[in-house]
């Protein structure tokens, strides 16, 4: 069942019927944290704000495959170019988690592409 609503109503409002402001959005979160770090103890060493949503949200559809650039224009950022930085972030999870399962006894690898390679791919 899917809920519409008009488009001039804000999806969060505040009690003025207006949208609510960043700091009432950040209070309310603050709140929320604050009550749940009573039933979950890691997050009191975590910092938790908006632009923690904002990030892991990205991060989850990068990693679901949507496109880039519709995440770019999602998070309503001028170029893919500035979105890169989630995917940059994402590969050295990948890379510190492999770090954990190797065993101790190899020597870490990390891929370097030929150079041939790399003309082709930056002459894209």
């Amino acid at each position: 069942m899917q809920i519409e609503r008009a488009q001039d109503h804000p999806l969060f409002p505040a009690s003025s019927g207006g949208p609510l402001t960043r700091s009432a959005v950040t209070d309310r979160l603050r709140r929320a944290v604050q009550a749940a770090r009573g039933k979950c103890a890691s997050l009191t060493r975590k910092r938790v704000s908006p632009h923690t949503f904002r990030h892991t949200t990205a991060m989850h559809l990068l990693q679901s495959g949507v496109d880039i650039t519709v995440v770019a224009l999602w998070l309503g950022h001028e170029s893919p170019a500035t979105t890169h930085i989630y995917v940059e972030a994402d590969l050295k999870m990948k890379e510190a988690a492999l770090k954990a399962i190797q065993p101790l006894t190899t020597k870490p690898i990390r891929y370097q592409p030929p150079d041939r390679m790399l003309r082709f791919l930056q002459g894209l």
